[in-house]
């Protein structure tokens, strides 16, 4: 079994600072949710042990996203470069940018580029003012990451902005429908809308879908989920896990418990991501 993680979030640099790091209370609580508890290496903040539970659980890579957010803390660009120096081939590194102003955003994410990280995180609900994803202000970073054929990373469920409309699906469709060349990962799986999103990407073919901890322990929408990983969105389905909310190996077995079918894990638990990020399946 080989696994490309979609979302981990490492205990290092400016991680370290974040909320689910600064508050490790509420990040148990979070598990706890899930009926799961923190693993060691997130409770110890260790990267020793990280890279132990990463290979126990045959998670041969993990994406690691940046952020800025005034709520929920900041990682930069250059911590996350660090960290892929650090670990070759380890971890694979999305670059954070406020497209508040789009070309600063453009800069950020050259920098990253430049810095040796393959992708693009948005989290436009989190910022200071925030943005739903079709806020025309992000159009000019999404035509460039089109052109440069970047995938995209959006915080597109859960907690992804002030009120409930910043996850729902009606943002993301139009996105995808403006940029059909453009690949878009709807981190959190655009959670609790399951059923509206899979009707989307049923419309959109450029838009992977990665529920990670919101497809755990009977959430809302949790079999839907299912039934489109074993269906028509098995080639565009991402295993995440959340880290450091989740254990990797518990929320594998868990994931695969699900009744996600054998015919399709190796897709949705590494061959789709492999593919999107342009590395060896």
């Amino acid at each position: 079994m080989r696994v490309i993680d979609f979302r981990l979030r490492p205990p290092s640099g400016g991680f370290l600072n974040m909320v689910m790091y600064a508050d490790l209370d509420r990040s148990a609580r979070m598990a706890a949710n899930l009926g799961m508890r923190l693993s060691p290496s997130a409770t110890r903040a260790s990267m020793a042990l990280l890279l132990q539970e990463m290979d126990a659980a045959h998670v041969v890579a993990g994406v690691v996203p940046g952020r800025g957010s005034p709520v929920l803390g900041t990682v930069s660009n250059g911590d996350i470069a660090d960290l892929v120096r650090r670990h070759p081939g380890r971890f694979i590194g999305f670059a954070g940018a406020d497209p508040t102003v789009w070309r600063q955003a453009i800069e950020q994410i050259e920098t990253g580029l430049a810095q040796g990280l393959k992708g693009v995180v948005l989290e436009p609900g989190l910022l200071a003012h925030p943005m739903h994803l079709d806020d025309a202000r992000l159009y000019p970073v999404y035509a460039y990451c089109e052109d440069k054929r970047l995938p995209v990373l959006l915080m597109a469920g859960g907690n992804a902005g002030p009120d409930c409309t910043y996850s729902a699906a009606e943002h993301i469709d139009r996105v995808a429908r403006d940029f059909p060349d453009l690949s878009l990962i709807s981190g959190h799986g655009n959670w609790p809308w399951a059923a509206q999103i899979l009707h989307v990407c049923y419309r959109r073919p450029n838009i992977y879908l990665s529920p990670d901890m919101y497809i755990h322990r009977g959430m809302p929408g949790a079999q839907d989920y299912v039934n489109a990983a074993n269906g028509f969105m098995a080639d565009r389905f991402l295993f995440a896990s959340a880290y450091p909310v989740m254990p990797l190996a518990e929320s594998i077995d868990r994931f695969l418990a699900l009744g996600i079918h054998e015919s399709v894990a190796d897709r949705v638990l590494y061959r789709n991501a492999a593919t999107l990020l342009g590395l060896e399946t």
